[in-house]
């Protein structure tokens, strides 16, 4: 074995509980990677120095959690979306809020500074994307065409183009001089999450909860590339910024992807969790993640990276060799014209026609309440040295973190593996406990995202892995034709899959660890609803394994969270998923059928039982979950074998249903 190096490819950075309450949303700063503002369910704006442990600045105002947060270009500005709809713009060279802006009427998902202008746009739930004029305090444009919540949002680097990404699987492309759709992309079979323009070229990126992230051709509004091999949904991307790759941000994992032919350059496992942003900066990409109130961060080295040559063998196609690409400056596509000075001749349209579609015209004069808002939002500075050093320095030309400023120094490597462990709960998250979590069996679980060819249903007990060739790893049969394989070549094939796989199974584990910090604590519910909301459905099996051994566990609230999941079980590939989807629904229907019947088909109560309500209340949610379960049994009754007798046996209990 090679002897170790001296420095880690990926490390973690720094870790820091960042709000008093969950934290809703994060942004890094792009221009410098060295800002990061943090959103929380305690309506609060927090602003940081990446790798430094204090808040620089509060920014309160807000009397909803904030959804959406946003630097402008020289980070100078943050524009913070809420719960309510409701945006606001702080400087924070001044400390002081600027604008409230409001006229959404939902949550607002997503936001973007134009890169030249004094213009912020703004997606929200109720799918409309809004464009505003700080300056004039007012809405000068509503795009209408998204039929559901609006998560992404950006600017061309020209300021000529605004692309916007939506739950509805579509991208699409608004011209903002004429104020229409250009065109729309329909490509993604899943949420789309993230776009980005590449830095030079009339070329974007999108990344969907489908798993993939495609490139899309700006002149001929074509897709010209799309990546296979994701784990789970794609929630960031960034250009490298000479446009030569791109990268994402996987589960505990960064990916380096190359395009025209599409191509994976490098798989490199990162222990970053979901990761919720990325910048770069100093030829480092700096990746932020979030895990209730704690705020962690990761950097990866791109010198220890690979951004072209040797791509990652299991993305080669029929054993074709790939060109290499371009060179750097020979470019295929057009480039953006980017002004030599401020856009403020580029006007956006501003007609009686944007007039009469958006209401909240640019004309509207504030209304007392808003001013009474403003006046009430302050910025508490929490860190003068940082504040005054980022903020107010000295020189006027050397202003927000130098743009020149140091790379975050490696660790010195102190195992034989380049990647870093993966990091446990952090303490300030996870109280002691003196009842620990009952052991979980990983026996024949399959990890999500692994993709082989595999059956209809796959076992719970079975002699050989789904998925592997067990004659890939047995000496090849001695001929004149096919020579012995060398000792790198049967090492390449035994280690075929391995990083995929120890990522996954990390990841796992870190999930595990989330959900026992919560069950130490007591609650069952709380338990069971962080399982849920990991979206691995691993996890939820592992947990209701435990429960359903002890059945004086369920409550009726847990039967209102599971049953959903339980639906997804049943319908479920691998035979120990619906082994345990079958058994947690005959548990339920067993303890919980006869209270659920009593109490819907009891009389109403005199007077006022705010017991009974919620209590009934809970019982007709279950009921409707039941009846969906009720015709998944039935089309699955039919099956012969163990499975086939589970479902008869629980379409006998699901009688009373009909």
């Amino acid at each position: 074995m090679a002897a170790a190096n001296t420095t880690k490819t990926s490390w973690k950075l720094q870790e820091i509980v960042a709000h008093a309450s969950n934290v809703s949303s994060l942004v890094l700063g792009q221009t410098s990677g060295r800002l990061l503002a943090t959103g929380g369910e305690d309506c609060r704006v927090n602003i940081w120095a990446v790798n430094k442990p204090n808040c620089i600045m509060s920014l309160m105002g807000h009397n909803n959690p904030v959804e959406s947060i946003q630097f402008n270009s020289s980070e100078e500005q943050v524009v913070a979306g809420s719960q309510s709809g409701s945006l606001r713009v702080w400087d924070l060279e001044a400390a002081k809020i600027l604008r409230n802006l409001s006229g959404h009427k939902a949550n607002v998902c997503s936001l973007d500074f134009h890169p030249f202008g004094d213009y912020v746009a703004s997606g929200s739930m109720d799918t409309n994307i809004k464009l505003w004029d700080i300056r004039r305090k007012g809405c000068v444009f509503r795009y209408k065409g998204h039929t559901q919540a609006v998560r992404c949002l950006a600017f061309s680097p020209d300021g000529k183009w605004l692309s916007s990404a939506s739950d509805d699987s579509t991208v699409k492309l608004w011209d903002l001089t004429a104020g229409k759709m250009i065109t729309e992309f329909t490509a993604h079979t899943g949420p789309v999450n993230i776009v980005k323009f590449h830095p030079n070229e009339y070329l974007l990126a999108s990344g969907s909860s489908d798993r993939t992230i495609k490139l899309w051709d700006l002149e001929k509004f074509k897709m010209i590339g799309s990546t296979e091999g994701e784990t789970g949904p794609i929630r960031c991307i960034a250009f490298n910024p000479d446009g030569c790759c791109l990268y994402s941000g996987s589960q505990d994992c960064l990916r380096v992807y190359g395009w025209e032919p599409d191509r994976c350059f490098d798989v490199v496992p990162v222990s970053w969790g979901k990761v919720a942003d990325l910048a770069l900066c100093n030829n480092q990409l700096i990746g932020v993640s979030i895990s209730q109130s704690v705020v962690s961060s990761h950097v990866v080295d791109l010198n220890r990276v690979k951004k072209s040559g040797s791509v990652i063998q299991s993305l080669v196609q029929d054993d074709k060799p790939l060109s290499e690409p371009p060179a750097k400056g020979a470019t295929i596509r057009r480039n953006y014209e980017r002004p030599l000075t401020t856009c403020s001749k580029q006007r956006v349209k501003q007609n009686s026609e944007s007039e009469r579609r958006s209401p909240e015209g640019e004309r509207r004069s504030p209304s007392s309440e808003e001013e009474r808002d403003e006046k009430e939002s302050t910025a508490e500075i929490r860190n003068a040295e940082d504040y005054k050093e980022i903020f107010q320095p000295k020189s006027a030309i050397s202003r927000t973190p130098p743009k020149k400023s140091e790379p975050f120094p490696a660790p010195l490597e102190d195992a034989i593996t380049t990647s870093t462990p993966i990091s446990r709960v952090d303490p300030a998250i996870a109280p002691p406990t003196s009842r620990p979590l009952p052991a979980i069996n990983p026996a024949n679980r399959p990890v999500a995202g692994m993709k082989p060819a595999e059956p209809a249903v796959i076992l719970a007990s079975r002699n050989e892995p789904i998925g592997l060739n067990v004659a890939d790893f047995l000496p090849p049969a001695k001929s004149n034709k096919q020579p012995a394989l060398n000792d790198d070549d049967a090492l390449t094939q035994i280690r075929k899959g391995h990083d995929t796989m120890r990522v996954m199974l990390s990841s796992r584990l870190k999930n595990l660890d989330t959900v026992r910090a919560v069950w130490s604590c007591g609650d069952m519910k709380t338990s069971l609803d962080s399982a849920i909301s990991i979206n691995d459905l691993s996890i939820v099996v592992d947990i209701l394994n435990i429960i359903n051994l002890k059945p004086s566990l369920w409550k009726l609230d847990l039967c209102t969270s599971i049953l959903p999941q339980i639906e997804e079980l049943l319908q479920s590939k691998y035979e120990s998923y619906v082994q345990t989807g079958c058994t947690s629904l005959r548990l339920i229907l067993k303890r919980f059928w006869p209270l659920i019947s009593d109490t819907l088909t009891a009389p109403p109560s005199v007077g006022v039982d705010i017991t009974r309500e919620e209590r009934h209340q809970k019982c007709k949610a279950c009921y409707k979950q039941l009846k969906n379960l009720s015709n998944v049994v039935k089309n699955k009754a039919g099956q012969v074998g163990r499975h086939g007798s589970a479902f008869k046996e629980l379409q006998l209990l699901m009688t009373p249903l009909d």
